[in-house]
């Protein structure tokens, strides 16, 4: 398929939103060969935090020499940049090719009486299929959304399962407590599955560890010790590992990465040959944007997705620690369908002044002047703007006039690749 038939059909099947179960994808990879069962596999749940562990875990797999790849979930730029093999993304004739053939398969069910495939379904599809093809030794698959019903759970037993923090979100979908989300994460653990955690809340932390024992495996739980933050490098101390570097900011990642620390290991005791100089590399070499990324200096331009309450408390966090008492220009857009309220209550007692803006091409976005509405109850400097590009250029002429203020930008991952994008095309016209 051309690039355009590819996003034609894209569109068509983007359509049919998203249907929770795993029936329909176990009959279009029964169709396609199984090819999910070609490769092993870390599988990653939770609510903030698993792209980050996802990252940790396949850049130290391809420093030990791992033909590694990776899938994961919302991509910040391109559609298919999520499906990736040693960092690079599936090459466009690899998607016209693997696309082609889901068509074809999903067409042939649709004539049998059967459901067609989702959006969802096609690229995760695509991805397992992309990955048995080029015989990947390992790769590091990430949950779409919970666990139990998510389409990537179709995957043989696993040889690690990997929790980030678990917190509550997408409640109408996965249930109004922190247990009862827990529960439908904790359906990835099967039989044989060694599991890791980060620190949960008690209440996450007992389900989990009732499910490994029902599957007569173990859960480790990931505790960094003598951590020292810093926005240009980090380093902690984790079991025998002592002054473990990472380039990535934030106060969530030591934990992260220390839970990639403990996949390494569980690794090696399955087969895997992962040196502790490899460890060491992929730890620091790891990079993943949009979380607490800062993308330039003087000011201080820092992006974050915090899309739900959770992540919003952990970027304040933070924010107090980084930057202390300085107070920022935040720069904030969110989703409609996302507790939008609380995200706020967060992020505005560290604002100096506030710019919404509208996730753009979008339709879950909440718009600007709605949201610059909820925040003016707690400041009154606040200005809705038009476009991403405009929330930055108001952004640096505010932080400019007021001694460079440090930038906030945060509330979505969805409009953060144009951010991004913004701030360097802007930097490269100095």
């Amino acid at each position: 398929m051309t690039d355009r038939e590819v996003n034609l059909y894209i569109e068509e099947i983007a359509k049919l939103g998203s249907v929770m179960g795993l029936d329909t994808m176990r009959e279009l990879l029964k169709r396609l060969g199984n090819p999910e069962k070609g490769f092993k596999t870390v599988h990653i749940a939770g609510t903030n935090g698993k792209g980050s562990i996802l990252a940790y875990v396949s850049t130290v797999l391809k420093e030990a020499g791992y033909k590694t790849g990776r899938y994961f979930s919302p991509s910040l730029g391109k559609e298919f940049e999520k499906i990736q093999i040693g960092g690079r993304p599936i090459t466009a004739k690899a998607v016209g090719e693997g696309i082609g053939l889901i068509k074809k398969v999903s067409e042939e069910m649709k004539a049998d009486g059967l459901p067609s495939p989702t959006l969802f379904e096609t690229e995760t599809a695509l991805a397992f299929w992309y990955f048995n093809r080029e015989k990947c030794d390992i790769a590091v698959i990430e949950c779409g959304l919970g666990g139990a019903d998510d389409a990537t759970n179709v995957l043989p037993a696993p040889l690690v399962c990997a929790f980030a923090h678990i917190d509550e979100d997408h409640k109408a979908i996965l249930g109004n407590t922190i247990e009862e989300i827990a529960a439908v994460k904790a359906e990835i653990i099967k039989e044989g599955c060694e599991a890791v955690s980060v620190g949960q809340a008690d209440a996450a932390l007992r389900v989990l560890e009732d499910k490994t024992k029902k599957c007569g495996t173990e859960l480790f739980t990931a505790k960094p010790t003598r951590i020292r933050y810093g926005l240009k490098k980090q380093k902690f101390d984790f079991g025998k590992y002592k002054d473990l570097e990472i380039g990535m900011a934030g106060t969530v990642q030591p934990e992260n990465a220390a839970a990639a620390v403990c996949v390494a290991d569980i690794l090696n005791r399955k087969g895997f040959t992962i040196s502790e100089k490899a460890l060491r590399k992929g730890l620091a070499l790891t990079n993943w944007n949009g979380r607490f990324t800062v993308l330039r200096e003087r000011p201080y331009v820092i992006a974050d997705g915090a899309h739900n309450p959770d992540a919003a408390g952990r970027l304040s966090e933070a924010l107090d620690i980084y930057l202390g008492d300085k107070k920022v220009i935040l720069i904030l857009g969110i989703l409609k369908d996302k507790e939008y309220d609380k995200i706020i209550k967060f992020l505005v007692p560290h604002a100096r002044r506030a710019i919404t803006l509208t996730p753009p091409e979008n339709p879950r976005a909440l718009p600007a002047i709605e949201l610059a509405k909820a925040v003016g109850e707690f400041t009154s400097d606040v200005t809705a703007v038009d476009s991403v590009e405009e929330a930055y250029e108001i952004a640096m002429l505010l932080s400019k006039a007021d001694g460079n203020v440090p930038i906030v930008a945060a509330g979505s991952l969805s409009w953060l690749a144009r951010f991004e994008e913004e701030v360097l095309r802007a930097g490269k016209k100095r």
